[in-house]
């Protein structure tokens, strides 16, 4: 079973940052896309940004030029917040997609907070 472990949530400022990171119990080259979802209180969970297996990079409209999607060669992605606004908060998750077995897995959660 695949897991995904966040961390690197807080409460900040707004304009401040935050880097986020998920460590994965496999190769992170395993999965089709890897990236960045969030959920904040009575919204729908979004895409935040998604990194694909080529390295192409997609990013929500409201975050473009602010965060950066990235990963290792190994395990991990991180995701780079920066100039962050209290429209951010909310649970940050990460997610892993394996197209051959059509199945996506989720991490628990990591909560970001940004006041005014």
């Amino acid at each position: 079973q695949v897991q995904l472990v966040e961390s690197g949530g807080g409460l900040v400022q707004a304009g401040g940052s935050l880097r986020l990171s998920c460590l994965a119990s496999e190769s992170v080259r395993n999965f089709n896309t890897m990236g960045w979802y969030r959920q904040a209180p009575g919204k729908q969970r979004e895409l935040v940004a998604h990194i694909m297996y080529g390295g192409d990079t997609n990013y929500a409209d409201s975050v473009k030029g602010r965060f950066t999607i990235s990963r290792d060669n190994a395990n991990r992605i991180e995701l780079q917040m920066n100039n962050l606004k209290p429209e951010d908060t909310a649970i940050y998750y990460c997610n892993a997609w394996r197209g051959i077995t059509r199945k996506s897995y989720w991490g628990q959660g990591t909560q970001v907070t940004v006041s005014s």
